[in-house]
């Protein structure tokens, strides 16, 4: 293959990956609204909202800033789904207590434990290790 034609095919490859990366990211957060705005209709419908579903709608709100920063950055914001899960599992909690064993309990908010440490782990590092410059392009 001629350097000509690996440059053309290379970059017809990030131009159709490109592509397939914004409209998967409007395909996701189109469903994220359509799934939020169902939820939303079905508590307006109920009458009154649980915590339990408050805690679904901000799941909801973090999964949409998600895919909103991944569409500005690039970068997938992994704190995101840090919050997400910790959420998540807030909301199992809150909804579910009363059919959980006290060693479920321990189990759920010894995850819960685990992720924020994590997420203190990964603010440290991003702090001290973080620069404000953009990531450099190396051509091959």
């Amino acid at each position: 293959m001629t350097e000509i034609t690996k440059k053309r095919v290379d970059t017809a490859g990030e131009f159709l990956v490109d592509w397939f990366q914004i409209i998967a990211l409007f395909v996701l957060g189109g469903t994220i609204v359509w799934a939020a705005a169902h939820e939303y209709l079905r508590l307006i419908d109920a009458g009154r909202a649980k915590l339990d579903d408050i805690l679904l709608l901000f799941i909801y709100v973090e999964l949409g800033a998600m895919v909103g920063m991944y569409f500005k950055t690039n970068r997938l914001p992994v704190l995101f789904l840090l919050y997400i899960a910790i959420t998540a599992i807030t909301r199992f909690l809150v909804a579910d207590i009363h059919v959980l064993t006290p060693v479920n309990v321990l189990i759920f908010t010894g995850a819960l434990l685990i992720l924020a440490v994590a997420i203190l782990v990964l603010q440290v590092v991003m702090a001290k290790f973080s620069t404000n410059e953009e990531p450099k392009v190396t051509e091959h």
